[in-house]
């Protein structure tokens, strides 16, 4: 079974009593669900009273980050048995009342999805012991608390080689709503990637401060295009259509992020950095029901073709340098390009080290 609660709905349950809310009245029937046995662990005895449930920054229909993510419920509860939930469109001052919704309706696992999370799961996690909380592409661990990481650094380090080996002006862009972690990681990889290509290349990062946003996300594609920007690797949700598109229309070259893109602006859109997240949401599903998922931070990379692989490419790429991208995500499986820990600029990092 699964259910869907919007940001009403949440908000009413938050500020009602157990007696006079009538979310849970509507809901009354769902109440009956085991609670798990062991103190921070979601195990119970029977996978079908086992809840899980996803919180999302966007909507379920915007053909990358949030769809994946409600589609990696939808998998745990077709592979597992499992009940499902998900409440879209959930502002960052909702954040912690959508975790704690969840968690006192006895779920057993909720995942937050996407790295501005992270503080509104370390204010409820400790509230809700028998709840864990995964944060999909978060930093926070604890006893009740995991992260989930794609290794954006490595499909953006083969992108990089690929948007350097096309463009014209030896400029490029990473366009993204945010800056943490994850983004950092995948801003540094496109230009790891784009300097062993042209050491002076220049990639300027932009951020427009909503994922959403489709016209902020158009202005700020023509605002790189005009500083001389010719490809873009952008990494939005709803909004990520409105910088392909609009990156066509002016001749740029773009990445597809999440999903393969490609059919979305077959003329601008190179190949796609496709992240599984619904499979690897789906994967921490399973060790939560098996009683192993543990309080720390699981990253998946390019071991994992399932999870994260380069997408179809345009009619413009040539084969020989597809094969260059081949044979580079070679050398990292093979481990004869690994990226380590350094500093630059002072701030920590990865560096590439060839072996």
């Amino acid at each position: 079974m699964a259910f869907r609660y919007n940001r009403r709905d949440f908000l009413i349950y938050g500020s009602a009593t157990f007696g006079t809310s009538l979310l849970l009245k509507a809901c009354s029937a769902n109440q009956n669900s085991t609670t798990p046995t062991a103190e921070n662990s979601a195990v119970v005895d029977n996978v079908k009273n086992f809840k899980t449930a996803i919180v999302l920054p966007g909507i379920i229909t915007d053909k990358a980050w949030n769809q994946t993510g409600y589609q990696g419920v939808t998998t745990a509860k077709e592979k597992l048995g499992v009940e499902t939930a998900y409440v879209e469109k959930v502002e960052q001052a909702d954040q912690a009342e959508a975790l704690s919704d969840f968690a006192r309706r006895g779920y057993n696992l909720v995942y937050a999805h996407g790295g501005q999370f992270d503080a509104a799961i370390q204010q409820v996690a400790p509230q809700f012991p028998k709840t864990f909380f995964v944060g999909v592409n978060g930093a926070v661990t604890g006893a009740n608390m995991a992260s989930l990481r794609i290794d954006h650094l490595q499909a953006s380090y083969l992108c990089g080689i690929l948007g350097a080996s096309m463009s014209k002006s030896n400029k490029m862009a990473y366009l993204a709503a945010q800056s943490f972690q994850a983004t950092d990681e995948e801003l540094r990889g496109f230009e790891l990637g784009a300097k062993s290509v042209k050491p002076d290349i220049k990639v300027a990062a932009s951020y427009t401060g909503d994922w959403n946003d489709a016209a902020k996300a158009k202005e700020a594609t023509l605002a790189l295009i005009s500083s001389g920007v010719d490809v873009i690797y952008q990494w939005l949700d709803n909004a990520s259509p409105a910088v392909l598109q609009t990156a066509a229309e002016k001749g740029v070259y773009t990445f597809g992020n999440t999903a393969d893109q490609l059919e979305v602006a077959p003329k601008s859109v190179l190949t796609s950095a496709v992240k599984r997240i619904d499979l690897a949401i789906a994967y921490l599903a399973d060790l939560a029901v098996k009683g192993n998922l543990k309080g720390e931070i699981y990253t998946l990379g390019l071991e994992k073709p399932d999870i994260l692989y380069i997408g179809k490419y345009n009619e413009a790429v040539s084969t020989d340098l597809q094969q260059k991208v081949v044979q580079t995500k070679d050398a990292i499986l093979t481990k004869k390009v690994t990226f380590e820990a350094c500093k630059n600029g002072g701030k920590d990092t990865r560096c590439v080290k060839q072996a």
